[in-house]
């Protein structure tokens, strides 16, 4: 992805170093087997969330850590990529005759506080629409190269597309529609929504490479990128990594050959019409 000398966006937070209060999924192995275990009976990790209680986002302790050039570097290229987002996204929705909000970006380091609730590492990237934030630490890009073999910068860019995707759809009131949609349904039932969610995300981060492709700053084997990490956290493939079975009943962000799909279908058409992944005969 040619992003370098590329405007960086004045919408990211940077929390690093800053410890987040209240009950959160702690990072290394005790919120993995959290997650891991979260997933296996059905649960969606933004659900996880909300239910947490809620602190001041500014809360704990203020102690800073010096980062790495290697982070550094990292937090530059989440800037451009946040900033070409809100190019295409400002883009499409003045060609719907409405004004696109530009989300902020939160950095954090292990453990953060949103308006959804405490988080921790192991819960990976996530949107909160009770604040209009999105939240990104970096080491999830070493876990993406490493854990789920997604290598590759554009592999990256598609994590952060993915979570301005689910802004979109705050801002549109899809999100609100489906958690509306949720209430009283079984779990199988309100997992197949948030399924579609998940897969309306993957299709609208496909449509801002659309726009990226436009603007002349893809590189060859950018979209292969992009595919590969979208099939890496396919909740089938996940599933199966896990336990060795995947069980489809459990799924909240769709396999690996959905989450592909959608992301191409938004790649190739660039039109925001074709996202639709709630009718009865999708995804």
């Amino acid at each position: 992805m040619l992003w370098r000398g590329r405007r960086e966006s004045d919408n990211i937070e940077d929390r690093r170093g800053i410890g987040g209060g209240g009950i959160a999924i702690g990072g290394g192995l005790g919120g993995i087997i959290i997650l891991i275990i979260a997933l296996l009976l059905g649960a969606d990790p933004r659900r996880l969330l909300e239910q947490m209680p809620t602190s001041d986002p500014n809360a704990g302790s203020t102690a800073s850590r010096s980062t790495s050039a290697e982070e550094e570097e990292n937090k530059k290229f989440v800037s451009v990529v946040l900033a070409d987002t809100e190019d295409t996204w400002t883009e499409v929705f003045q060609k719907l005759g409405k004004h696109y909000d530009k989300p902020k970006l939160v950095l954090f380091t292990d453990r953060v506080d949103s308006a959804c609730g405490a988080a921790g590492t192991a819960v990976g990237p996530f949107y909160c629409p009770g604040d209009e934030k999105v939240y990104l630490d970096l080491a999830f890009f070493q876990e993406l190269r490493t854990r789920f073999r997604a290598p590759g910068d554009f592999a990256e860019a598609y994590v952060v597309a993915h979570e301005v995707g689910h802004h979109v759809q705050d801002l549109l009131g899809t999100m609100a529609r489906v958690n509306q949609a949720q209430r009283g349904l079984s779990g199988g039932q309100a997992n197949q929504l948030s399924v579609r969610l998940e897969l309306q995300a993957d299709f609208l981060a496909g449509v801002w490479a659309y726009y990226a492709q436009k603007r002349g700053i893809l590189e060859v084997g950018d979209i292969e990128e992009a595919l590969g990490a979208a099939s890496a956290v396919g909740d089938d493939r996940l599933q199966r990594e896990s336990q060795g079975y995947a069980v489809p009943d459990s799924f909240t962000h769709g396999t690996s050959e959905q989450r592909v799909r959608w992301f191409r279908k938004g790649f190739e058409s660039g039109d925001i019409r074709q996202g639709d992944t709630f009718s009865p005969r999708v995804p």
